[in-house]
């Protein structure tokens, strides 16, 4: 027993024999946040997205006092639009957005966000509120950030989503028109009128349309006043018969 002693506080009189002893009973060390954020960016030009994903929300969640972490939070937005998972690119775009306002990718991470909320629209037939928020988002690029490169894109982007939105007005218009309820869909056509005149191939559509909803209605609406005529003579002749 007293060698082993001898023989332990030798070995701690070297120098190194420390790091042996921490080799057997301490856990290894994993990779630093510098590292994970290099492998993240690497696969990001990899294009492997969902691995970038993984790396970023590491980064973001266990790391908040790192100098990588607004990288990483931007990062990570980027890599879940890139992944084609778009409604969580939009929250995340928007979380960036409420924890750092003076940032200077704002103008960039509106554009995003917009982008993705209106990519996450995928049929006409249902509801519009992403493509309306993403309108929003659009207008404040290029309302707020007109000297900006993203502002033309912005511009693009409101385009893109008042024309979606046109489009499924008149889709809701269509059915009116095709259940025969003349008057919904000539009111619905004028309102799109009033809402998109910017958006000229559905206004022009919109107007054809209630011109002849509105002939239609008419029509309808003087033949049941003929028979309303009609029925109150031929009731009035029966009772004197």
């Amino acid at each position: 027993m007293r060698n082993f002693v001898l023989a332990l506080m030798f070995c701690f009189s070297l120098t190194g024999c420390g790091g042996l002893i921490d080799s057997y009973f301490v856990e290894t060390p994993t990779d630093t946040v510098q590292e994970k954020f290099e492998v993240a960016v690497e696969s990001m030009q990899m294009k492997e997205y969902g691995k970038a994903v993984l790396l970023f929300t590491d980064i973001k969640d266990n790391y908040p006092f790192s100098p990588y972490v607004i990288e990483a939070e931007l990062g990570l937005a980027d890599a879940l639009y890139l992944n084609e998972d778009y409604l969580n690119a939009a929250d995340a775009y928007r979380d960036f957005e409420s924890l750092h306002p003076r940032h200077e990718a704002i103008p960039y991470v509106l554009l995003q966000a917009a982008r993705s909320l209106r990519l996450s629209y995928r049929s006409i037939d249902r509801a519009s509120s992403n493509v309306q928020m993403a309108e929003e988002y659009a207008s404040r690029v290029v309302n707020e950030y007109p000297d900006t490169e993203y502002a033309a894109l912005a511009q693009e982007e409101l385009k893109t989503c008042r024309r979606l939105l046109a489009e499924r007005e008149v889709f809701i218009s269509n059915v009116y028109w095709n259940m025969g309820n003349y008057e919904a869909a000539y009111n619905r056509y004028t309102r799109i009128m009033e809402q998109f005149p910017d958006v000229e191939q559905v206004y022009e559509y919109s107007k054809k349309q209630a011109e002849a909803s509105y002939i239609l209605f008419r029509k309808e609406s003087a033949e049941e006043i003929r028979e309303q005529k009609e029925g109150s003579w031929k009731n009035w002749l029966k009772s004197w018969l």
